[in-house]
């Protein structure tokens, strides 16, 4: 298979309420706009996408409508203190503080109106212990 696009739907009772979220705090905009589905673009960076899709719409299988659940969406940074500081004063909730992680992260986590968990992350140097497990390419540093 060759991808030619990969990005995360959030699916949400709230369409133009979460869209309005991911646009005022993480930098998107609409690429597309509909009462039932938005695409979000990043303004900084067009390969960065997401999209918003009202949770029981009829394209969704009726088994999967409406379930969301263990997921948490990843943005890596080139700053997550100066993110923690802006999203903390911007009113939202801190799951997790600002931590540096011993396996290389600097990172918090904070979370959307319907409660998916978003991990905003900056890759820190490992610990030796957990150097030794990264392939060469991905050692963070």
């Amino acid at each position: 298979m060759k991808t030619t696009q990969y990005y995360p739907v959030i699916q949400t009772e709230d369409v133009a309420g979460t869209a309005a979220f991911y646009e005022a705090h993480f930098g998107f905009r609409p690429a597309f706009s509909a009462d039932w589905y938005v695409h979000l673009q990043s303004k900084s960076d067009p390969s960065v996408n997401l999209a918003v899709l009202d949770a029981h719409h009829e394209t969704i299988p009726e088994p999967g409508r409406g379930a969301v659940g263990g997921v948490i969406l990843n943005f890596e940074v080139a700053d997550a203190a100066q993110e923690y500081q802006r999203l903390n004063n911007a009113g939202l909730p801190m799951l997790k503080p600002l931590t540096d992680e011993a396996f290389g992260q600097r990172h918090f986590i904070t979370q959307d109106p319907n409660g998916v968990l978003i991990d905003i992350i900056t890759p820190i140097p490992p610990s030796a212990e957990f150097a030794a497990q990264y392939t060469e390419d991905a050692l963070p540093g």
